[in-house]
């Protein structure tokens, strides 16, 4: 990307911390692991927002490191600010994109459109694809609210168990959250590790594919065997079918939805294709590099989005006008939740926890992969979130990602995506939106929910070690 979260190694040098005295390892360790228990305890004890828990585990950080606290502000503003202007910007358009393809209802589109030519014993693969293709624009759950009913219905009309049919879609959406940009937290590690976007994207999606496979249709086998629910009632709230009453005459077509929903895909891809094909100072690269930066990808799908989708649906400007208001203020909090990991990681990479980490595992023989996908592990287990999990995980191990390869760097941060999705629990909101949606028990949830989250992390753990074989 054009903007870096962390700064270069001779930026770091210029820091506030590296003007200092160096921090001694028998402070730094505590001072980095107190630091995330505060993040920990303040979040799931307490229930603080992360926003707070992680502004406040970043003083932690500082304090117990012994670094002037004026400088530890400095440390948490400069990687706050850098994260809102690089990926707040990003989270901003990708929010206004997936309104504008629910309102129009291309997603019913494409929903429709996959689910009606199936049959009995395809449609699991069917809704994974389409989990697949409705998450890689948005949000984890807007995804799963909007996908809901559709699974709902297809479950009752197919005869088939709301675990064999929902569970190969949650795993789609789930893949695409933590393994695919234009999604926050692989945003985030991209930026915090310097990786190649087009290049992440790429192997995101040869990675994401299997992982699908073997975490959706094939897991939903087993857990449909293990959990045994009926299809609840479709979800319906007066907002709903108020909304349902003036619901739009025509939609737009499937084809056209398609090209929208894969617009910012094509151009990120082309400039990766352009950055390894194409010389330096090549016309055609020029362009692609331009076009295919994040910000104007997504910029030109939004654009594009209003006259395929918008007007593909008959929508005036006052209605696409409104569809953009209404899809920002629901990811205000995740913005600041995004830009305060940006911040909590900056304070650790200016006391010099990152480059101990980085000595430590030169000299330990551990597989950089792995340890990425296990540091992410341990936090998602401890806050529940992805998104916390991606950004502290990736601060931790940004120093790594120095001297690695293009391809190497992307890997690192597919590691890092693939841990941070294993096992929701009961810290964790997704957890509570399935259970509820799905009228499950918590033990089913976690028989059914909590462990395709654990096959979908492992999973993308292996084919990212495979990978590591061959890039």
């Amino acid at each position: 990307m054009t903007t870096d979260l962390l700064p270069t190694l001779h930026l770091l040098a210029a820091s506030p911390a590296a003007d200092a005295p160096a921090i001694p390892a028998a402070r730094l360790v505590p001072a980095a692991l107190i630091g995330i228990a505060v993040i920990v305890l303040l979040i799931t004890k307490f229930k603080l927002h992360p926003f707070l828990g992680l502004t406040i585990g970043s003083l932690a950080v500082g304090a117990v490191a012994g670094v002037a606290m004026s400088d530890v502000i400095d440390s948490y503003s400069k990687g706050f600010g850098a994260t809102a202007a690089s990926v707040g910007t990003l989270i901003a358009l990708g929010a206004m994109f997936g309104k504008l393809l629910a309102d129009s209802g291309g997603a019913d589109e494409i929903v429709d459109t996959i689910v009606g030519r199936s049959s009995a014993r395809t449609l699991p693969w069917a809704m994974a694809g389409v989990g697949a293709l409705i998450g890689l624009p948005m949000f984890f759950e807007i995804g799963l609210v909007l996908l809901m009913p559709v699974i709902f219905l297809v479950a009752r009309r197919s005869g088939l168990s709301i675990i064999k049919v929902g569970i190969p879609a949650l795993a789609g959406l789930s893949a695409m959250h933590g393994l695919v940009p234009p999604h926050p937290g692989p945003l985030v590690a991209i930026d915090a590790l310097k990786a190649n976007l087009g290049v992440t994207l790429g192997l995101g999606v040869l990675v994401a594919v299997p992982t699908v496979a073997i975490a959706g249709p094939l897991f939903a086998r087993f857990a449909g065997r293990w959990v045994d629910a009926a299809t609840p009632e479709l979800y319906s709230t007066p907002e709903d079918e108020e909304r349902q009453g003036a619901k739009l005459v025509r939609r737009p077509s499937f084809g056209v939805t398609l090209v929208a929903v894969l617009t910012p895909v094509v151009l990120m891809m082309g400039k990766a294709l352009a950055d390894i094909l194409a010389a330096d100072g090549n016309a055609v690269r020029t362009v692609l590099d331009f076009l295919g930066t994040p910000l104007v990808a997504l910029l030109i799908a939004v654009v594009v989005g209003f006259f395929t989708l918008g007007r593909g649906a008959g929508m005036g400007t006052r209605a696409l006008a409104t569809s953009m208001e209404k899809a920002l203020p629901p990811i205000a909090g995740i913005i600041l939740i995004v830009a305060a990991g940006g911040g909590f990681k900056q304070t650790l990479v200016d006391t010099g926890i990152g480059k101990l980490v980085a000595q430590w595992v030169q000299g330990s023989g551990i597989s950089v992969l792995l340890l990425a996908w296990v540091v992410a592990v341990l936090i998602r287990l401890a806050t529940g979130s992805a998104t916390v999990a991606t950004v502290t995980a990736s601060g931790i191990l940004a120093p790594l990602a120095a001297g690695m390869s293009t391809g190497e760097v992307s890997l690192l941060v597919l590691a890092i995506g693939a841990g941070s999705v294993f096992f929701s629990h009961v810290n964790d909101a997704g957890f509570w939106l399935v259970k509820e949606y799905f009228g499950l028990s918590v033990g089913q949830t976690i028989k059914s929910w909590s462990l395709m989250e654990t096959v979908l992390s492992v999973t993308g753990l292996v084919f990212v070690l495979v990978l590591g074989l061959v890039v």
